[in-house]
């Protein structure tokens, strides 16, 4: 585009509307991926907040001649989301759940609102928007409108377009439309009158009475078809709706701001069983059988998937609830109903079925709604799991989408195997089984030019196989970029050449999403990773090993936006507050992507916008255990700050948090003069004014007595026969709260250990948060060293350095082996604590705890081994009622909420349910929380003392 018209443009949208407009080069940049396999960098991105900004940026674009995208998370799979004009971004501004009818069984929403709020806000009138896609976490109603979304209860519930009753939208012309059903006299009234909304409904009720038979003809007689414009839903006259036009048509003949939707009634009992077959094609095959007994939901996993579940961070644990032995397949059927019995009956009926029966080597059923979400929780991280292999080979969407009838499944499924089989290329595979759409992925290295050739090749043959078993060559993804240039061979001449009618009455102009079902160009153009794609960074302090550099970490991102997520989990705590695209991992994922591969210039690696996008990443670790690809930012985040800084220098505030164990050493040999001189009015002002530390932040206070003092005072070396375990002195329970290492060593005292404190060294968190990697590493070979002439397992009790030690030590050192020896013996205290040989023991240590305990668990904590084993710990004290924090991060994360410019946004995340649930308790609630930054964070802003776990159970040791 004319430099000139992109800067009026944006010139424009800046004096029009009261929304943000993003136009600088990084913020284009982020907006010009989505997760399918293209990219195209936008001119200006804008969020509007209401409908009349919606109306100023079209208009605007319109003046400008500018193509117009409207865009909510960003998830889809076949590249509808990028586009060179104007993108409209509704995620932000326009979520809001307008009007609820109960009675009548509807709700009015705008297009930004998430699957999950909307559901999660229905719920309590027994109600729910029935399309049930696997990115229900993030993904937006108007992109499921757009993209005419199913999901998994399809085979029930149909597809979106089943569920609008009515849309207000926006025309490139700045027309507004107003759509509902029409019976025919409303209709032919409505197109003998005159003026542009006339003109609209009789040109597009022509077309589609002129194609009737061809449309009739044409069109596949699947329930899962989502390609080209919906024409046969216009078919009925006396039913006569253009919101049905709209949805699917990738924003290509307009901007929706506004829907009423039908809802359902939640189903008063469910139930799941998950069938186990020893061959894919049997399990296959089995999907006719399952349908006669009115099943909600039939999906499959193959021993691909199963396999990367298996070995993901994230699932693994999941798996182990219901996987039995190693199938090589498994089937997911769920059966709903007004009542538990006539559920069960569906069951036992399916059950004693014969062609069932044959093929089933084990069945595990799921009757719990705990149980059930196990199973889907796992079926929703497939797609990311599977996308986030190691290595340059993915698992790609481009023929991924096709629908098949369900009785000619296994045969289309093994001819896509025998395509995949002559190009030498794996394939996974997994989804909709109940309604013949098995996501089908063939595994290639787009960095490879023969693998670009073999992608063209694939989709040709698997485009031929469709036409032959009478499918859908789009299921639920859409055509995008990537299946558009079909769409003539698919439907014929006839129905192209109505298609573009259809475009040309409702966007004359062209400039809704062009590019997109009509007039595409070929499916290998735009490719985000192709064979030019070449990362070039320098020198890396961690090895990034497992994911072969630096390059392959930064890569795992696939775009499938799960750190958009806002009802559950810690990932991602920036983003939840801010709801910017660049503060989720996937948008830092994206702009670190951009800087090594040169986008951003021969300086972007070290630039100044990079470093504002990774500012507010709080290193939770969250990603590495919430993203299904295990997207590692914190790590990402301390390797681009060592060359940042390396560069520009460590500002006051960071030397002063790295050189954090070395102060406290110095302070500590008079900590009542340093509490003063640290914590009173005219120092807080002093650090705040060259630091950068918020004077409103008052320091921790340094212990009188370190632990380190207090066990040389104590113990004289007695013990010895005992078997032995070592306690880690880090900076945070040395000096600052001695009394947790203390109450730690009661306890593993009292069930007969001898323990041995190493306390000579620091793990280097605060070095490695500051980006000082270099001396991180030095500072962690001397550690390790320190902690070789321990025998015996290795507990640590503050879980940021539990997590440096055990996550960050193997890929940092020099001598990774070594480490790895001293890293494998690193415990927390319930680790191991749960131990069998301890666990047992413990039970007869332990009375009566406090009558409550709330607990709220430390984000690299939950990243690493999670909450689990606290709880497991805690419950074990007779008649303690023990709940968890339904939160995630605290806000605080080390230095980051000390730091001025962070401080409003550190309350802000600790405000969003921690804060609240602790001000909300009992005064006689025991508050147990694992890390010493969240301690902090709920003493500055409740007031309220948390203890250490350790010391709750130190409390409740029987005498």
């Amino acid at each position: 585009m004319n430099s000139t018209i992109a800067e009026r443009l944006r010139r424009d949208l800046r004096a029009s509307l009261e929304g943000e407009v993003l136009a600088d080069e990084m913020s284009r940049l982020l907006y010009s991926t989505d997760a399918s396999l293209y990219q195209i960098v936008p001119t200006a991105v804008a969020l509007p907040r209401h409908t009349e900004d919606v109306a100023a940026a079209v208009r605007v674009a319109g003046d400008h001649g500018v193509s117009i995208l409207p865009r909510g998370g960003g998830t889809s799979l076949a590249g509808q989301t990028v586009s060179s004009g104007l993108v409209l971004d509704f995620s932000k501004y326009m979520n809001r759940v307008l009007e609820v009818n109960r009675e009548e069984r509807w709700v009015r929403v705008q297009p930004g609102v998430v699957l999950d709020d909307l559901n999660d806000a229905l719920a309590a009138q027994g109600l729910f928007f029935a399309p049930d896609v696997a990115t229900s976490s993030r993904a937006n109603i108007g992109g499921m409108m757009g993209n005419n979304s199913a999901g998994v209860r399809s085979v029930r519930y149909g597809k979106t377009v089943d569920h609008v009753l009515e849309m207000t939208v926006f025309l490139s012309s700045g027309d507004r439309l107003q759509c509902r059903r029409l019976h025919r006299p409303e209709l032919d009234a409505l197109c003998s009158g005159g003026g542009r909304e006339a003109e609209i409904y009789s040109g597009v009720r022509r077309v589609v009475a002129h194609h009737r038979g061809e449309i009739l003809a044409r069109f596949p007689k699947v329930m899962r078809r989502v390609s080209g414009y919906n024409l046969d839903e216009l078919l009925d006259e006396d039913r006569f709706n253009l919101s049905k036009l709209f949805v699917g048509s990738e924003g290509t003949l307009g901007v929706v701001v506004e829907a009423k939707l039908n809802l359902e009634p939640i189903p008063a009992a469910r139930a799941l069983v998950v069938l186990h077959f020893r061959e894919l094609l049997d399990a296959i095959r089995t999907v006719p059988a399952l349908l006669k007994y009115d099943p909600t939901a039939v999906e499959i996993l193959d021993r691909y998937g199963l396999d990367l579940a298996r070995g993901n961070p994230a699932v693994a644990g999941l798996c182990r609830e219901f996987l039995h032995e190693d199938p090589d397949a498994i089937l997911m059927v769920e059966f709903s109903g007004d009542s538990v019995g006539e559920v069960e009956h569906s069951l036992r009926r399916m059950s004693r079925d014969a062609a069932v029966r044959s093929r089933v080597f084990h069945t595990y059923q799921a009757r719990e709604p705990s149980q059930q979400q196990i199973v889907w929780q796992v079926r929703k991280n497939a797609l990311g799991v599977m996308l986030g292999i190691k290595g340059d080979y993915k698992p790609l969407p481009f023929v991924e989408d096709s629908a098949v009838p369900v009785e000619h499944l296994a045969e289309y499924v093994a001819d896509v195997q025998d395509v995949c089989r002559r190009h030498d290329r794996r394939l996974a595979l997994y989804a909709h089984a109940s309604v013949g759409l098995i996501h089908l992925r063939p595994i290639l290295n787009l960095k490879q030019e023969a693998d670009v050739e073999i992608l063209q090749s694939i989709s040709d043959e698997v485009f031929e196989l469709v036409r032959k078993y009478g499918g859908a060559w789009s299921g639920e993804h859409g055509d995008g970029l990537v299946r558009s240039h079909r769409l003539r061979d698919f439907f014929g001449d006839r129905l192209y050449t109505a298609f573009r009618e259809v475009k040309r009455i409702l966007d004359p102009a062209g400039l809704m999403n062009p590019g997109k079902i009509v007039d595409s160009p070929p499916m290998t153009e735009n490719l985000r990773i192709g064979p030019a794609y070449r990362p070039l960074f320098p020198a890396t302090y961690y090895r990034f090993e497992e994911d072969g550099g630096l390059g392959g970490a930064v890569e795992l991102c696939t775009g499938v936006g799960h750190c958009r997520k806002t009802l559950s989990g810690v990932m991602c705590p920036s983003y939840i507050a801010t709801r910017d695209e660049e503060h989720s991992t996937r948008g830092r994922a994206n702009a670190l992507r951009s800087a090594i591969s040169g986008q951003l210039g021969p300086e972007g690696f070290t630039g100044e916008r990079l470093y504002q996008v990774m500012d507010l990443c709080l290193e939770c670790k969250a990603c590495k255990s919430e993203c299904p690809s295990n997207v590692d930012m914190a790590k990402l985040k301390a390797e681009f700050l060592a060359h940042y800084f390396g560069k520009h220098g460590l500002p006051p505030g960071k030397r002063l948090a790295a050189a954090t164990r070395r102060s406290a050493e110095i302070a500590s040999r008079a900590p009542r003069l340093a509490n003063f001189l640290a914590g009173n009015p005219l120092s807080r002002w002093a650090l705040e004014k060259f630091a950068g530390i918020d004077r409103r932040r008052i320091p921790p206070r340094l212990a009188d007595r370190t632990l380190s003092r207090l066990y040389r005072a104590n113990h004289n070396g007695e013990g010895a026969g005992h078997p032995s375990v070592t306690l880690m002195a880090d900076t945070f329970t040395n000096f600052f709260e001695p009394e947790i290492g203390v109450a730690a060593i009661q306890v593993m005292e009292a069930l007969g250990y001898r323990v041995r404190l190493a306390d000579r060294r620091c793990c280097g968190r605060p070095l490695i948060s500051s980006g000082l990697l270099g001396r991180a590493r030095r500072e962690g070979a001397a550690l390790v060293r320190h902690l070789e002439d321990f025998e015996g397992p290795i507990v640590v009790l503050e879980p940021s350095c539990f997590s440096t030690l055990r996550d960050d030590f193997p890929d940092l050192m020099e001598e990774p082996e070594r480490t790895r020896r001293v890293t494998d013996r690193i415990q927390s205290l319930e680790e191991f604590l749960l131990t069998p040989e301890n666990s047992d023991r413990l039970d007869k240590l332990l009375g009566r705890g406090p009558e409550r305990i709330l607990f709220h668990g430390h984000c690299q904590q939950k990243a690493l081994i999670g909450s689990d084993p606290t709880l497991r710990m805690l419950r074990k004290l007779g008649d303690s009622r023990v709940d968890e924090v339904p939160a995630g991060c605290c806000g605080m994360a080390g230095a980051f909420g000390y730091e001025q410019e962070h401080y409003d946004l550190s309350e802000k995340i600790g405000a969003r349910h921690l804060l609240p649930e602790v001000r909300g308790a009992d005064p006689s609630t025991t508050l147990a929380v694992s890390g010493f930054s969240c301690r902090s964070q709920i003493r500055h802003f409740t007031g309220r003392t948390a203890v250490h776990p350790a010391i709750v159970l130190r409390d409740s040791l029987l005498e």
